[in-house]
Order: structure tokens, then sequence, then C-alpha cells
């Protein structure tokens, strides 16, 4: 549905660092270069962050969420731990397991240097019948 995601940041070298260590965690190489943005690439997709062109103050969405898929809960618990230790600030409740109407999935929620929020999510497999 989608080809890619961009954020706006206010400091592409802090945010290339914040991003090339929480997406680093999933397998993604570090951002590529290009005028005043980074692009991750991926097997799923494109995520990019990109100081605003339009010269204004980037800012985030209230509301707003971006969402990035784990492989385990201990890849998300280092996408969580990542960001924290690279200028991002932990948000909604800790780490862990959550019940809800589609099932049971492990979350762990994360701001980035900017405010913009970011879950990262694992779908536990159904064990076989």
């Amino acid at each position: 549905m989608f080809s890619h995601v961009m954020l706006g940041v206010n400091d592409l070298e802090v945010s290339r660092k914040f991003y090339d260590a929480v997406l680093g965690t999933l397998g993604v190489a570090p951002g590529m270069a290009n005028k005043n943005r980074y692009f991750y690439r991926s097997a799923a997709g494109t995520f990019a962050i990109s100081t605003p062109i339009n010269g204004e103050p980037a800012c985030h969405g209230n509301g707003t969420t971006i969402g990035f898929a784990a492989a385990s809960p201990e890849q998300a618990d280092a996408f969580h731990a990542a960001g924290v230790a690279n200028g991002g600030v932990t948000c909604e409740d800790p780490p862990g397991y959550r019940e809800g109407p589609t099932g049971k999935l492990y979350l762990a929620y994360v701001r980035d240097p900017d405010g913009n929020k970011l879950c990262v999510l694992h779908r536990p497999t159904k064990p076989a019948q």
C-alpha cells in the first residue's frame, strides 16, 4: 500500500544517529545520504528522514505513530533500548505483551529526538494445530 514513509527532522545528523541505531537493531543498513535526507531501505519498504524543504521547523504529528516490525521481543527491546540510548524518550507503557482484539502483541514505544512517536511491534506466530 505504501511506497515510503518520510519524517521531518530538525537536526539531520542527530536524527541520523538515532535512526541508524534503532533501525540497525532490525537489520536495516545505515541511512544513505541524498541532499538533506537519509533513506533507509529494506525488502519491506523505505523509511526516510529529511529537513523540511520549505525551511520551516519540523514538528511531530499529535496522534501519529510510525510502526516498525520486529522479528522477536528481544529485537523489539533492542530497538527501544537503542532509541533511548540515542536521544529518544520512552513513552506509553513499558515494552511488553498487550492483549488486543487481534490477539497478543509485543509492543515498545519511543519518541525520536524530534518527538515523533515510534512503535516497534512483534506479532507472535500461533502454534501449529
